[in-house]
This record gives structure tokens, sequence and C-alpha cells, in this order.
């Protein structure tokens, strides 16, 4: 393994190619300033906060649709879900393809019940969504705080997954990796804001949809064919090849599970929500339902198949999360590797980016402005906004890069537990209060203390429920409790 690392780390090629398109990634935040400083002066605060937090509602097909799967993807999506493929086979890239719908899901059942809400009443954001539907402050605080403390947990997991892999192909240090890494997103995020996110989303999803063809290609090609792959697949296990996996590791709950986990879970994901406030009409909300589908389809499928094929080109590797650096470094080329390491490293940047700036959002919009201001616009100066907000974004970006110094143990744990966290926090009263005009605060605020102390319980102690991930069985509980504070929680909307 050491001979590959050292054979990549030599290549000035990979270095060259990664830093280009760090550097491009800092040179869209530069220039998407200037759409954030023609605000000023032109519309105040309320301006201003509609340009740096939804690029000023105005986002077309093919960047809703990209801001929304990159938003999604990470570096498992390339490291850790390839790796789990090549220990349990073609039937891990068949659990895999449940996330495909993802945006048809997103965007076809929130999208434009969600825009209509938000152009009529101007919300930037879903707590503030949560505000005006259900009139809660309580909720709203609470649920900004569970959002944030999650998204911390999310971008922690990803800033120690892309500086580790940095570490990996390039043979820096894990702290140079980290810092590099910080820079290029608090730069381009804090200067040019969602449109600059949004820019980055679209060249990052073109990166991770090139780099992750590429790899299948050159896997299938080093196997000396497809069929020649599964037979030898076949030799080694003949689970590989099966829809239950290796040793039958994934059982009829586990298919359950991953349906509501990244299936119809994502309905409860506040950054994928986020992107429903930013389109611009109903034409280019279903293009970006197609582009989406198909673009995270081939994402997810590419990556996953050439995962679980990689068992049959080098199965001899002592954990499956080394296949796809071990692919790229014996198979690619020198432009190739850093073009599949900048393919990760978007994966990565999108999902923080995105969530850097929501969080940010919920910190001006629904602490400074709604709490301290008491909601008053016209009290709150451009400058100070435009100030806060930069500094706010950038302080969250270094409170995550300290965190980050003293990496801990079990990321893919501390990663699965907030996304499940959120959907927990979000799920029911996003869904219920678009689409059932009788859901009210009460049955908003049990849904949500008893999902989070439901999914929290279950997975602090493990205990399993009928085998399923603690996801399901909390939904279900939080369900029941929205229904139950909606009928005798006695607190009505205003």
């Amino acid at each position: 393994m050491s001979a590959f690392l050292d054979g990549v780390r030599s290549q000035p090629v990979v270095y060259a190619v990664i830093l280009l398109f760090l550097l491009a990634m800092v040179a869209i935040g530069v220039w998407a300033r200037r759409a954030r400083t023609r605000s000023r002066g032109s519309g105040g605060v309320r301006a201003f906060l509609e340009e740096y937090f939804l690029a000023g509602r105005n986002l077309g097909g093919f960047a809703l649709a990209m801001a929304t799967i990159t938003t999604y993807t990470s570096a498992s999506s390339f490291i850790g879900g390839p790796g789990i493929a090549y220990s349990l086979g073609l039937g891990w890239v068949l659990l895999t393809m449940i996330q495909v719908p993802t945006a048809l899901l997103a965007l076809g059942v929130l999208g434009k019940r969600m825009a209509e809400y938000s152009r009529k009443t101007g919300v930037l954001t879903v707590s503030q969504y949560l505000y005006g539907r259900y009139g809660s402050p309580f909720l709203v605080g609470l649920t900004s705080c569970l959002m944030i403390l999650f998204f911390v947990a999310i971008m922690l997991a990803q800033f120690i997954g892309g500086a580790r892999l940095f570490q990996a192909i390039t043979g820096q240090s894990y702290i140079a990796g980290l810092v590099l890494f910080c820079i290029t997103i608090g730069v381009y995020t804090t200067m040019g804001g969602f449109r600059a996110v949004v820019l980055t989303d679209i060249i990052q999803g073109v990166v991770m949809l090139t780099a992750s063809i590429a790899i299948l290609i050159g896997v299938v090609a080093a196997g000396g064919g497809l069929p020649a792959i599964l037979a030898r697949l076949e030799a080694i296990d003949p689970g590989l090849l099966s829809p239950t996996g290796a040793g039958g590791a994934i059982p009829v709950p586990m298919l359950f599970s991953f349906w509501v986990l990244v299936g119809i879970g994502v309905l409860g994901l506040p950054q994928t929500i986020q992107k429903c406030l930013a389109f611009k009409d109903d034409t280019l909300l279903r293009r970006a339902m197609l582009y989406g589908t198909v673009v995270i389809g081939f994402i997810l499928f590419t990556t996953h198949l050439a995962g679980a094929l990689g068992r049959g080109v080098i199965p001899d590797l002592p954990a499956g999360d080394l296949i796809m650096p071990t692919l790229i470094m014996r198979l690619m080329p020198p432009w190739l590797s850093g073009l599949f390491a900048a393919g990760v490293l978007s994966a990565v940047m999108s999902t923080v980016s995105s969530m850097l700036i929501i969080a940010s959002a919920t910190m001006i919009r629904d602490v400074y402005i709604a709490w301290y201001l008491k909601g008053d616009m016209e009290r709150a100066t451009t400058r100070f906004t435009m100030r806060a907000s930069v500094g706010i974004t950038g302080a969250l970006g270094v409170l995550v890069f300290i965190l980050a110094l003293e990496p801990p143990d079990l990321l893919a744990w501390i990663n699965l537990f907030a996304f499940g966290g959120l959907e927990a926090t979000f799920f029911w009263p996003i869904l219920l209060g678009l689409f059932w005009s009788g859901a009210n605060r009460s049955g908003a605020l049990w849904s949500v203390v008893a999902g989070v102390a439901c999914f929290i319980g279950l997975t602090a102690t493990k205990t399993s429920v009928f085998g399923l991930h603690p996801i399901v069985p909390t939904l279900v509980l939080a369900g029941v409790a929205f229904l139950i504070g909606n009928r005798f929680g006695g607190i009505q909307n205003e």
C-alpha cells in the first residue's frame, strides 16, 4: 500500500489538479461577492438577506438540481459507501439505489408548497417557516439549537474525512489538509454567500459525476471486463452477488430501515428543504427534479458499483474503506487521480458550505432579528447585518476547525447520528405543517421532544426494535406524539 501512496505523492500533477480546483472555488466566492455587495443600498437589509442566504430566490433548474444533490452527497458516497460495497457485494449497490429518488422526493413533495409559502411570507429559513406556521418562539428556539448542534456534528465528520483523504493522497500532514480545506470553504462561503455555494455546487457536481464514471470504467478495464470480474466475485463468495449480501448481512429490516433513513427521511432534512426556498418557478422545479434524479443516480451507482467490483480486482485489502483510494492509485493517471480526489473533496465541501450558510441564516434571521429585534426588520442596519452574516458564517467554520484538530473516533456513527437527529426533529413538523391545515404548535412541540428523546435513547443504549434502525421507531413515535399533542396538548396556533 505504501508503494501506491508514494507513487501518487510523487506526482506534481496530482497536487496541481487539487490546488487548481480549490483556487477555482475561492475565485467563485470572490466573484459572487459582487452580487452580495450590490444589495447594499438597493433594498436594504431584506434585499441583502435574500441575496446572501437565497441568491435572490433566482435559481434555475440545473442549479437547483446540483445544489440539492451535492448537499445530500458527502464523503461517504465516495469512500464509506463503496467500502461497504467492497465487503458486502452487489447487494449493497442495490440498497444504495434507494437514495436515487432523493431529488424527486425533496423537490417534488416539498418544493412547490414550500416555495409558495416562502414567496408569500418572505421566509428565509426553515426555522422561520416553523414560526410562521406554528407561531411558537419556543419551537423555533428548540429546533434551531438542535439543527445547529447536529449540523456541527456533520460538518465535523466532513472536515475530518476531507483532511484525512488529502493526507492519504498527497502525503502532507492532517493539519495541513485541514487548514487548506477550512480556508477554502470559509473564503468562498463567507464572501459569496448562498450564490457562491450554489455556483460551486454546480462545478462540484460535475466533477463528482466525471470522477465516478472514470473510476468505474477503470475498474472494469483493469478486471478484464464485467463477466470476468463477476466470476471472480462468485469464486470469492457467492454472497457477493446476492441481494442479501455476503453472509446475509443485508436482512429485510435493514432494507426497510434504509428506505426510511435515506429515502423518505430526506423530507426532514433542513439542508435539503432550504433549497426549496430559492428557485424561480414551477417549470424549473420540474427540470430540477429530472436533472437531480439522473445525476445522483449516476454518482451513487458508479461509485458503489466500482467498490463492489473492486473486490474482484483487488481482493486482499485489510479494510473496505481503502478500496477507492487504492483503485485511483493503481488504475488512474495522475491527472485523473487528482480529479477523483477533487471529486471527493467536492462532496465534502458542498455539504459543509450549505450547512454553514443555513446555520448562519438561522442565527441572523431567527435569533438576532426575530428575537433580539422582536422581528422589526427596520431596526436592523444593512451594514451590521452584512458584517454579522459574514462573521457568524466564518466563526462557525472556525469552531468546526478547532473541534477537528483532535479528531474523535466513530466518525461514521457521529454522521449517521446527526443525520437521524435532524430527521427526528424536523420530519413531522415540516411535512404535516405543509399538508395538514389542522396541525398546531402543540403537536409540533410534542413531536420534536418525543422524536429526539427516542432517537437519542435508542442510539445511546443500542436498543434494537425488530432489527430496525432507530430512526424507524423514532419517526413512528414522533408521528403518534404529534397527533396526541395536536388533539390534547391544549396549545393552538394564534
